[in-house]
């Protein structure tokens, strides 16, 4: 077995969406999943994989992982965001997912233009190939430590010992970064549900309409007050004329 050539091709085959493939209209579900099926087909283990599939995005959505589509129709930034989702999914849960990905949707998502999800999906893509060279070398490291283990095996033996360790030392950092993702995750405070933002929502909202009206009966007082004034003028001024 080759593992220098295996992972030679695995690395090759590596790649990002960059946001300029990703069409600038709106998408209906079915062209979505073509989309990236398409730019996602050499992630697939095997041909009967999905990329994603209609009842994982409506699952995404109902979950408030993924903004609901506007008339069923999906724009750039939902594909940016599901792209980052199916990035996420092999090495985190979906409900850590949801708790990162939250501040930023918030945020970002139909934001102002320079500071909305195309900004962080090219701040984040941007390093690709400084994170696909460092892997590179990390892994081609592992593979000579892997060389020096089980030395004192019979030979027929040697070859899958030595894999095996490769693949051992492998999972152990993935292991070992996983444990990391997690326990940044899990110190981040936990999103709001919806109730919890449409609640918020209404209170503002019930706020604004207090202030304007606090503002117009304000408004009705001054010019209340006022009022007096200019009459008592207009019948001096009416009183010294008919004198």
């Amino acid at each position: 077995m080759d593992i220098t050539k295996i992972l030679e091709e695995t690395i090759n085959n590596i790649y990002l969406i960059k946001k300029d493939e990703i069409p600038n209209i709106d998408l209906y579900m079915d062209q979505v999943t073509t989309f990236m099926d398409s730019h996602l087909k050499d992630h697939k283990r095997n041909d009967e994989d999905k990329t994603l599939t209609k009842t994982m995005i409506n699952n995404y959505a109902k979950n408030d992982l993924l903004p609901s589509p506007n008339k069923k129709k999906y724009s750039k930034e939902h594909i940016l965001l599901l792209t980052l989702i199916y990035y996420y999914k092999s090495v985190m849960s979906i409900n850590d997912i949801k708790k990162l990905m939250a501040p930023i949707t918030e945020r970002y998502f139909q934001g102002d233009a320079g500071r909305d999800m195309s900004y962080i999906y090219d701040e984040i893509i941007s390093h690709e190939k400084d994170i696909i060279s460092i892997a590179r070398d990390d892994m081609f490291s592992k593979i000579e430590l892997s060389k020096s283990a089980f030395e004192d095996a019979p030979k027929k033996e040697q070859d899958y010992l030595q894999m095996y360790a490769f693949v051992s030392l492998l999972s152990f950092d993935v292991y070992m970064k996983k444990q990391l993702i997690e326990s940044i995750i899990d110190s981040l405070p936990s999103p709001m549900s919806k109730e919890e933002r449409d609640k918020i929502a209404i209170e503002k909202a019930k706020a604004a309409r207090r202030a304007a009206e606090k503002k117009a009966a304000e408004k009705k007082s001054s010019v209340a007050k006022k009022t007096p004034n200019s009459e008592k003028k207009t019948s001096t001024g009416k009183n010294s004329t008919d004198r």
